[in-house]
This record gives structure tokens, C-alpha cells and sequence, in this order.
């Protein structure tokens, strides 16, 4: 499956962002209110600066206290951004994942953000085509 499929069935209404120099506790009061694990942080929607994730708030909190909730996202966003495009495939997607140790993926269109993938849409979309897999497999073996 590609991840332009993923996209399609996921449906969702963009790409949720904060602004570079929002504030750490805003972008954790968005989080939790949209129950989603990550935000872009993005000056226009469309160009990426940079991701920060619950897994990164968490950490510096764990480190340094509630102070740095006062920080900037820009502080704290991870800036290098492994991203694909809406050509490449859910197991090529997954096995960037899974080496990159990240859950959240910006699909691009040449330099512009076109959709937010996550490592539950991609395993959701591998689990529908490997079931796809085992019915076709059964009906060839039962000759249907």
C-alpha cells in the first residue's frame, strides 16, 4: 500500500501546527486536547521546521522539571526531519519508523507538507494488506 492510500483512508482535516516560538505548554495543552502524539511546528502549514512529540516534552520534564514548559518548541522540536512522499510504500515507511525509533512522519510533495502519518496508520494499513494477502492466497488454494 502507498502512503497516498494511507492518507486517503485516514481523511482528517490536515495537518495540525504550532508556530515557531509557541510556548512548550501550549503545544502540550494541544497535544492532550486532540489526544494526538505529535504537532509540526510550521510557520505557514505547509513548510515544516520541525516536529516535537510527547516522547520529547516527557523527556525534558523528566531531566530538567516543569520549567521547561516555559520554553519555546523551537528549543525543543527535533529539526532533522525524515519525511516521505505519497509514492513510497507503508513496509518502506514502517521500516524507516522502526529504524529511526520516531512514531510520526510529515508526507511531502516537493517541499511542501501535504499530510501527517503515524506509525498506527502505517501498521493499520499493513495489517488491511496483508489480510488482503491471506484471502487471495485462500482462494487460490480452495480454486475460487
Amino acid at each position: 500500500m502507498l502512503v497516498q492510500q494511507i492518507l486517503k483512508n485516514k481523511g482528517g482535516d490536515g495537518v495540525l501546527c504550532v508556530k515557531p516560538g509557541s510556548s512548550v505548554a501550549d503545544a502540550a495543552k494541544l497535544l492532550s486536547e486532540r489526544r494526538i502524539g505529535s504537532v509540526i511546528v510550521s510557520a505557514n502549514g505547509a513548510h515544516p521546521e520541525g516536529i516535537l512529540s510527547e516522547r520529547d516534552i516527557v523527556r525534558e520534564l523528566g531531566r530538567r522539571g516543569p520549567g521547561c514548559l516555559s520554553d519555546v518548541v523551537d528549543d525543543m522540536m527535533t529539526r532533522k526531519l525524515v519525511t516521505c512522499s505519497k509514492e513510497d510504500t507503508a513496509l518502506g515507511v514502517l521500516e524507516m519508523m522502526t529504524e529511526g525509533r520516531f512514531r510520526h512522519m510529515p508526507v511531502m510533495e516537493g517541499e511542501e507538507m501535504i499530510g501527517l502519518i503515524s506509525i498506527g496508520d502505517v501498521v493499520k494499513a499493513r495489517l488491511a494488506e496483508l489480510a488482503m494477502e491471506k484471502d487471495a492466497l485462500e482462494g487460490m488454494i480452495m480454486g475460487h
